[in-house]
Parts: C-alpha cells; sequence; structure tokens
C-alpha cells in the first residue's frame, strides 16, 4: 500500500482522533519531498496541522517517529519478499528470481519507506522493535540463500548459507539504491534495474560451481556446437553467463 494512500485515510482519521498516524503520514510524506533527513519534528506537525508540542504525545523525538516509519516499511517489505519467495515454489531457482524482483519494485514503488529503512542513519539496534522487523524481513532472504546453498553441485564444497545471503543482500540493495529507487536520485541504466540484478547474480552464482544456463538441454546425439573463438585482439567481447551479447 503505498504512503499517499495512507495519508489519505490517516487525514481522515486525524479528526476522530489519530493524530499518531497523522504524524506518521506527515513524515512519510516530507520524506519522500526531502529525504529522511530534510524535515525537523516541526515541520511534521506542521503538515499534521497541529501544534509543535502535539508530537510529544506519542513520540520522544524525531528519531523515534523515523524508526516507526521504518519499522512499517521493514514489516511491509517482509510481506513482500515472502509473497514472492511462497516457500520457494515452483522451484528454488524461479522462486529466488522472484524475491530479487520484489526488493526492486519495494525500492522503486516506496521509495519513502525505503528512505526511512536504509537511508536514515537510524541505529537499527537501538530499537528492539525496528531490530526485529528488519531482521524477520533479512531471514527471508537467508532462508531463499540457504535453499539455494543446498544445490551446490556434488563435489563442490557447499557455501555457508550466511555468506550468501549477505553477498546477495548487497548485490539487491545495491542495484535498488543505485537503479531501482522511485526518487530522482535514480542513476539511468542501458537495461533494466531487473536485468541488472539478474546478470550479477548469475555470475556470483556461476563463480561458486552452481550451474545457471536454464535453455533446453541439447539432445544425446552428441555435445552441442562450441562458437569459434573471436581473434585475439578483435575487440569482440567474450559471451558472459547469460549468452552473447546482443
Amino acid at each position: 500500500m503505498s504512503w499517499r494512500k495512507e495519508q489519505r485515510r490517516a487525514e481522515r482519521g486525524y479528526h476522530h482522533g489519530n493524530l499518531k498516524e497523522a504524524l506518521l503520514q506527515a513524515a512519510l510524506g516530507l520524506i519522500a519531498e526531502k529525504g529522511a533527513a530534510g524535515f525537523t519534528f516541526a515541520d511534521a506537525a506542521r503538515m499534521a496541522g497541529v501544534s509543535a508540542a502535539a508530537p510529544y504525545r506519542h513520540f520522544r523525538d524525531r528519531d523515534e517517529l523515523l524508526s516507526s516509519i521504518a519499522q512499517r516499511g521493514f514489516e511491509q517489505f517482509e510481506a513482500r519478499l515472502t509473497a514472492a519467495w511462497d516457500d520457494g515454489r515452483p522451484d528454488t531457482g524461479t522462486a529466488f528470481e522472484r524475491v530479487g524482483r520484489a526488493y526492486l519494485a519495494f525500492a522503486r514503488e516506496e521509495p519513502a519507506f525505503y528512505n526511512a529503512m536504509f537511508e536514515s542513519g537510524l541505529p537499527v539496534d537501538a530499537n528492539p522493535a525496528l531490530q526485529a522487523a528488519s531482521e524477520r524481513a533479512f531471514n527471508v532472504i537467508r532462508a531463499a540463500a540457504e535453499r539455494l546453498a543446498a544445490l551446490a553441485p556434488a563435489g563442490q564444497p557447499r557455501p555457508p548459507a550466511m555468506m550468501m545471503a549477505l553477498h546477495i543482500w548487497s548485490m539487491a540493495h545495491g542495484v535498488a539504491s543505485l537503479f531501482a529507487r522511485g526518487d530522482a536520485a535514480r542513476r539511468k541504466l542501458p537495461m533494466s534495474p531487473d536485468e541488472l540484478l539478474e546478470a550479477e547474480v548469475l555470475i556470483y552464482l556461476r563463480g561458486l560451481g552452481f550451474a545457471t544456463d536454464r535453455r533446453p538441454q541439447a539432445s544425446s546425439a552428441g555435445p552441442p556446437p562450441v562458437p569459434p573463438e573471436a581473434p585475439s585482439g578483435s575487440g569482440v567481447p567474450p559471451g558472459g553467463p547469460w549468452g552473447k551479447p546482443k
């Protein structure tokens, strides 16, 4: 659910005394416009149409208000990732790709929440509820990585699932923060962010020895033909793990 829809609902609810929700939605609106560091506690009160003292009825300070927003963001993020993972159905690889796309989609569609979650500078471990929400979201990625690590080829050492989860989280977060965000800081790409993340993960998995080619297997009549290598110095780049460059 986008913050704009929640804001309209909060505005209706505020007339019935829902001050806390009105402040949360006001702060979300300010984050969307100025970033998590671009507003004050008084700005949030002004946006909500209340006095500068009113927010202190529900929040100790601006950081606690931001923590509440980040916590809500992580809860929605976890729900998105969980739905995308779907317990690994219909197969681990397909479900894993969906998790990556869901990560990027959240950053694109919920830039205010994403900013509060990852760019506000809040110490996550200082707020137990926020820390628990962030860990539940990460645990979806970790569960997917554990399932993927179990598919390590025979004869290859199985990579630690936690290491894989951290590496893949870093890749997804990097692409999301640079190229898939829903605000003006998004950088341009010659491809979609989803394609970039897919290529990055393919390179990573191939480096760990995983089979990443999903093309139909050739008939048993013989091995597929190997394309000739480009002459040295021709300037033609070799094909990557996803095929020849177009």
